[in-house]
């Protein structure tokens, strides 16, 4: 595969604004222990059901319905 020319390399690490929250959380995330499953499945239970206006708005098949098993 030909190219005509070079491209400029992208610096990842450039325009980047980290605060010292995410380098804490960073950390903490580096350093903590894995969580279970169930406190994992608490988590989950935790989080609120979007709602169907959100779900009509998801990209995927259309239709007045939403989808069942």
């Amino acid at each position: 595969m030909n190219s005509a020319g070079f491209s400029t390399p992208i610096d990842l690490e450039a325009g980047f604004r980290i605060g010292q929250e995410e380098v804490m959380a960073l950390r903490q995330s580096r350093n903590g222990t894995a969580i279970s499953l169930e406190e994992y499945l608490d988590f989950l239970q935790g989080l609120e059901d979007p709602s169907i206006i959100t779900l009509k708005a998801r990209r995927g098949p259309r239709g007045d319905s939403l989808f069942e098993l």
